[in-house]
């Protein structure tokens, strides 16, 4: 009843005209109840106001319902459930986020969840991460290795660049576009705060244009060739 409750919540503040217009920014992928960002936010608050949030142990059971739901903002709505839910991880939690990763999955979705709730997983277990992302990337399916590349974007100075750059070496010849791209976007956040480590390994290691294009863009002019 939860998720029935929360689909009718949202339901209520349905607008077709905006729905339509995200539905083609998704490439028609996703259905929509057409709630853009502030009024997502406001209506998932007064949600959980009202109904509280599932316990933990119902965590999983919930995800699935959510994600069987045609409207991407249900979605949505679970990346925030279990963004609150997040501080009581356990380690078998990472069935429930490798299954959201795989499942209904585009940018929208993955990128937070690699950030946010798998980059959040791996601090709580790391001694998991070793046997996770190797399975991710053997797995060829292109959201789980864009996850693997992605989720130490929050990490800064604590970012193990051993392994960032053994994650890219793996993937770097991989055609799919959200790979190279993935593999351009952590280079460019690692550089923030290690810009000389990530100058030096972009030209030690044959990378795709665009992933080169992406790891410099924010690499001081000095270091780049006139």
């Amino acid at each position: 009843m939860y998720v029935e409750k929360l689909w009718a919540h949202l339901k209520k503040r349905e607008n077709k005209e905006d729905a339509e217009q995200m539905k083609k920014y998704m490439r028609d992928q996703f259905e929509y109840f057409g709630l853009r960002s502030p009024v997502m936010k406001e209506s998932f608050k007064s949600f959980i106001k009202e109904n509280g949030l599932p316990h933990h142990d119902d965590l999983f059971g919930v995800l699935k319902e959510l994600w069987e739901k045609p409207e991407r903002e249900m979605q949505y709505a679970g990346l925030s459930i279990a963004d609150k839910l997040k501080k009581h991880m356990k380690k078998q939690d990472i069935e429930w986020i490798e299954y959201i990763i795989v499942t209904k999955s585009w940018w929208d979705t993955i990128d937070h969840i690699a950030k946010n709730i798998a980059g959040y997983y791996f601090k709580a277990f790391p001694e998991e991460i070793n046997p996770v992302t190797e399975r991710w990337i053997a797995s060829k399916n292109i959201w789980l290795m864009r996850s693997a590349i992605l989720f130490q974007l929050g990490y800064k100075e604590k970012t193990d660049k051993e392994l960032l750059a053994y994650l890219i070496k793996e993937t770097k010849y991989e055609q799919n576009f959200f790979i190279r791209k993935g593999i351009g976007w952590a280079l460019r956040e690692y550089a923030k705060v290690n810009e000389d480590w990530v100058w030096e390994f972009v030209h030690d290691v044959e990378l795709s244009p665009l992933s080169y294009k992406e790891a410099i863009k924010n690499i001081k002019k000095t270091k780049q060739p006139s």
